[in-house]
């Protein structure tokens, strides 16, 4: 059980009970109970336990202390580790504290590089690259918690979990810009298809007006010509005009 699944305080009054004994007051009816301690009879003889409900409801115990195994994880981040501690404390002096310690360099790239492995990276290096810097940030941050300590006495925790998050946290990123990326990409393509077609258009109107200014020359030195020959006829119009004046 972590403590984030402990919402409210109550829980650890059972945990507790459970710790220091074995046992939680009032959890079995009495019918119940003594269904459960007639079942354990014969074995509790076979151990050397006297037959009467004190002695078979202690070998309950003793098999139940024996087969249960319970498991806490809690953080040491903020206060509440130690009121419960202190309000339960059973939490300390009925197990056996496993302290996790800030994982090593070659750790932490292993754990980045299986991680990394579900992303698709141009090269193998720049995944290895990658994984390199996620811990060399991460031990970075440890070694500026120990200067805040120093400075402000207060603790600030870099855990495991916090370097988990680190990863989540850039392979979402990565994802989101690359999803950016593409969509710029589409756009891109659009556009130069959209500019290709265009320019494609363009060429043939070009084509197009070339042709129809080769049919204008050849329309302009008709109208020359005519010009020529009108101008002609209009001379010797006047002329024969201005002779027949006379």
């Amino acid at each position: 059980m972590t403590d984030g699944q402990i919402t409210n305080d109550k829980f650890l009054v059972y945990i507790n009970d459970l710790l220091s004994s074995g046992w939680i007051p009032e959890l079995f009816a009495k019918d119940e109970l003594d269904e459960k301690i007639n079942k354990i009879r014969n074995e509790a003889k076979s151990a050397g336990y006297q037959d009467v409900p004190d002695e078979l409801f202690e070998f309950f115990l003793d098999k139940t202390r024996k087969n249960l195994h319970l498991s806490l994880c809690f953080s040491p981040v903020g206060d509440a580790f130690r009121f419960r501690a202190r309000m339960f404390p059973g939490i300390i002096n009925c197990t056996s504290i496993d302290w996790f310690h800030e994982w090593p360099l070659e750790a932490l790239i292993d754990v980045s590089s299986r991680f990394l492995n579900e992303v698709e990276f141009p090269t193998d290096e720049i995944r290895d690259k990658v994984g390199e810097h996620m811990a060399y940030v991460h031990l970075s941050i440890g070694e500026a918690n120990k200067d805040f300590l120093s400075s402000e006495r207060r603790h600030n925790y870099t855990t495991p979990t916090s370097f988990l998050e680190l990863i989540n946290f850039y392979k979402l990123l990565l994802s989101r810009e690359q999803g950016k990326i593409g969509n710029q990409i589409n756009r891109l393509e659009n556009g130069l298809g959209i500019m290709q077609s265009v320019t494609e258009k363009v060429d043939d109107l070009k084509s197009m007006l070339e042709l129809k200014m080769k049919d204008v020359e050849v329309e302009k030195s008709k109208t020359d010509e005519l010009i020529e020959i009108v101008g002609k006829e209009t001379e010797i119009a006047e002329a024969e005009s201005a002779a027949a004046a006379i």
